[in-house]
């Protein structure tokens, strides 16, 4: 397959928002579905992954009669980081509770322990009627390291491998990524998918730095599809009563920037804020997207094919 396909399922950062308000962008949490080379490839797990989830249990149950005759639902989950509102979708995923499903999560855990022990702890157990090792699927939990990359080959199964032992061939999909620490806590991971000599990149949940982000510009320099992080509006950003400055997030004009900066094709703004309602949303894709072509605001079910 040579498609490399896009769509937004979750849009909102910090907490789901349900409100007649909020209908035209949507109210999930962070979640971004990639099918690129044949593989399911999700990109974090907030509330939006629970239609991916429902979609593909959906499409598993009506391949055959026979639970036999049905091929394994295969995908795998990339995660930001372990803030709840990248996580708040995960137990709920159904193909999680098929046997023959098989999903791979890569991510990282934090000072204390690793991904697999905070996965247990956070969203499973005392959150969760079942513990993490009570889930029927293959579930397999990668903790990743600056010095690999995540390998997927056509008809297999990805891969951490190093980076000096990847080559990536025709019909591979390269996953890479580095460790940001722009956001509070434990920092956030960045991701670049690289498919057919084209890139997509995933910044959330990443505040810019003066003059720009140097490791993060040289990173996704030439990139076809720049997700970027837009929880606040300038005034919002700088408000003196209630400032966001160090928060972990950027503005409009700081995702703007990095797309010139980096020479990006096409800039998404992504992750807005749970108070920012349909209104302002509108308000604001009139500002920025109306003079420029290649700048979209996300909504849920917004689709891109990266040619």
């Amino acid at each position: 397959m040579e498609d490399f396909k896009v769509k937004f399922r979750g849009v909102r950062g910090s907490f789901p928002v349900a409100d007649k308000k909020f209908l035209q962008y949507g109210g999930n949490t962070s979640c971004v579905e990639i099918e690129a080379g044949g593989h399911n490839i999700i990109l974090d797990a907030g509330t939006g992954i629970v239609k991916v989830g429902n979609e593909l249990f959906e499409k598993y149950i009506s391949s055959a009669l026979e639970v036999k005759d049905r091929p394994s639902v295969r995908t795998s989950i990339l995660l930001s980081h372990i803030h709840q509102d990248h996580l708040l979708g995960l137990t709920f995923f159904k193909p999680m509770h098929i046997n023959s499903a098989q999903i791979d999560i890569f991510g990282e855990g934090d000072n204390s322990a690793d991904l697999k022990e905070n996965l247990s702890k956070l969203v499973f157990g005392k959150t969760f009627p079942l513990d993490l090792d009570d889930i029927n699927c293959e579930l397999n939990i990668h903790d990743i390291r600056e010095d690999y990359v995540i390998l997927f080959k056509p008809n297999s199964t990805p891969q951490l491998v190093k980076k000096t032992e990847a080559a990536q061939d025709e019909g591979d999909v390269l996953v890479e990524f580095y460790k940001s620490y722009v956001h509070p806590q434990n920092g956030v991971i960045i991701y670049k998918i690289n498919y057919k000599n084209k890139s997509l990149i995933y910044a959330t949940d990443k505040e810019s730095y003066f003059g720009g982000d140097k490791k993060f510009i040289e990173f996704a320099k030439n990139c076809d599809l720049l997700i970027h992080d837009a929880q606040y509006t300038t005034e919002d950003y700088l408000n003196p009563h209630s400032p966001k400055q160090g928060y972990g997030h950027s503005t409009y004009e700081m995702a703007m920037e990095a797309m010139r900066q980096t020479n990006a094709k096409n800039l998404v703004f992504f992750h807005y804020s749970p108070a920012y309602d349909d209104s302002k949303l509108e308000r604001i894709k009139e500002l920025y997207t109306s003079q420029n072509k290649n700048i979209y605001m996300a909504y849920e079910g917004l689709e891109f094919n990266i040619e």
